[in-house]
């Protein structure tokens, strides 16, 4: 069979079926190049969900100056999910399958569950802002949209956003990069009917410190540390000497750029159309404005739509590998067919009980708890081994594997999540009631409004990275032995 360089293999071909799961890629299937890659996540990049990120921001009470350094800052979290994808390449296999090794199989599906309900979120943060965006529309026609509409909308956002995540990776890929080129456009007129109306002086005084640090923690939530879990998922397809370097740089390239840009004209945006940060419907405010053209807001909100269904079906695609690695037998398009429904119970609660600006903010600290220790000790685990794995025994979970561990679980790594996340909880101002004895940090350096700051992020990644490695030095770096030995002996045959 011969292998298309750019689309596809016999076993990942664009709008064919993908026949792989989280089973190990053999080499001669391995096409993608990290350009290729950055092109994926420049789709994931270049729209309209980072647009919404930066009008949000402005809500914090954060003058234009100061969300525009929060956005800059935040963004170079990308190079955190450059790290996290570093090492399929090696392996052929995604994140929690390759994340066995630090947690022991058992252990591991924990933490799988987690980035599950996570990727679920996502994907009704997406189908809330596409039933947003169709009720904007429904309203543009002349109609007054009620909740049987809502109720259509969603039914229709479940079933079309399955298409792509069951086609697989190689669609998934082209169908981001070629949204990319649209999105330019669209953004560039955007910022052309802004720059008229847009105030840098918005807020006369801006935000104290602590607000500072809330709006930052949200950024990198959003940003680089929130796709960390979901990297090698997408740089399995890459062979195995594939350059590092050339991975983080350009991921870096395709995602921080372009972020940057959008999040700061969804700011500029916030500054004279401030409800698109706080409104149930984040599209609502283009319904009843005068600054953007109404011809323009149609269109922008039907290539909107478009376009988040390709972002969900990263999410999607995502969960459905995480929800096989956690031991579920189910064929990813089984596992689509799950998160539909499930996405579909939670989005229609969300549409009629929230707002989106709510349940973002919440969504987004219970992300932060999870993920910032786990990266850290992920990140910790592969360079105690030296950067390498052995892919055949990160497909084994039975006991006798390499990395079975005691009982299938690697305590150290456990100890170290929970910690981690307690570090990251103490820290973490939220939008919902955390008591005081668990919240001591937050509650320590409230301002005059009683806003305390958060170092979630910050806390989550360093306690649990230097726990793990205080923790689980000498027995991982000794496997690491083992690892070398196992290696080598394939290398022979």
């Amino acid at each position: 069979m011969t292998i298309d360089s750019q689309d596809g293999s016999s076993g990942d071909e664009v709008f064919r079926i993908e026949q792989h799961g989280i089973d190990q890629i053999p080499v001669s299937e391995r096409w993608a190049s990290p350009r290729a890659v950055a092109g994926m996540w420049a789709g994931a990049s270049v729209q309209v969900e980072y647009f919404i990120y930066g009008a949000i921001l402005m809500t914090f009470g954060v003058s234009f100056g100061q969300a525009l350094a929060l956005i800059i800052i935040g963004n170079l979290s990308y190079f955190l999910l450059g790290l996290a994808s570093l090492q399929a390449p090696q392996t052929g296999t995604t994140v929690f399958a390759i994340n066995r090794a630090s947690y022991g199989p058992n252990g591991s599906r924990l933490i799988a569950f987690f980035n599950w309900i996570t990727q679920i979120g996502f994907e009704v943060e997406g189908l809330i802002l596409i039933v947003g965006a169709g009720l904007v529309l429904e309203i543009k026609s002349g109609f007054n949209p009620g909740d049987p509409a809502k109720v259509i909308f969603v039914v229709l956002a479940v079933l079309i956003q399955a298409i792509l995540p069951v086609l697989g990776h190689a669609t998934i890929l082209k169908t981001l990069r070629y949204l990319v080129i649209p999105f330019v456009i669209l953004f560039a007129v955007m910022l052309a009917f802004t720059l008229p109306h847009a105030t840098i002086h918005g807020v006369a005084h801006g935000a104290d410190w602590q607000t500072m640090f809330e709006g930052l923690a949200f950024t990198i939530a959003l940003s680089g540390l929130g796709w960390t879990e979901c990297g090698n998922d997408y740089t399995r397809y890459c062979p195995p000497n594939t350059s590092k370097g050339g991975i983080v740089g350009w991921v870096f390239l395709g995602t921080a750029v372009p972020e940057i840009l959008i999040m700061t004209l969804g700011a500029a945006v916030g500054t004279f159309l401030p409800s698109i940060g706080s409104s149930s419907n984040a599209f609502l405010p283009f319904a009843h404005q005068s600054a953007i053209p109404s011809w323009f807001v149609v269109v922008f909100l039907i290539f909107s739509i478009v376009q988040l269904f390709g972002i969900n079906s990263l999410d999607m695609y995502s969960s459905g590998v995480t929800l096989q690695a956690m031991g579920v037998k189910v064929k990813r398009y089984q596992a689509v067919l799950i998160d539909c429904f499930l996405a579909f119970l939670v989005t229609l609660f969300a549409v009629f009980n929230s707002s989106f600006h709510t349940y973002l903010v919440d969504f987004v600290d219970l992300v932060i708890v999870w993920i910032a220790p786990w990266f850290a000790i992920f990140v910790v685990d592969w360079a105690l081994r030296k950067y390498r794995y052995v892919p055949s025994e990160l497909q084994r979970t039975a006991r006798g594997s390499l990395y079975y561990a005691s009982g299938g679980i690697f305590w150290p790594a456990i100890i170290a999540q929970v910690v981690g996340m307690y570090a990251a909880i103490s820290a973490l101002s939220t939008t919902f009631h955390i008591p005081r004895w668990l919240n001591p940090i937050v509650y320590a350096t409230r301002d005059s409004y009683g806003y305390g700051a958060d170092f979630s992020v910050f806390l989550g990644i360093g306690v649990g990275g230097l726990l793990y490695l205080a923790l689980a030095w000498k027995s991982v770096r000794a496997q690491s032995v083992q690892q070398d030995a196992m290696l080598a002996g394939t290398a022979d045959h």
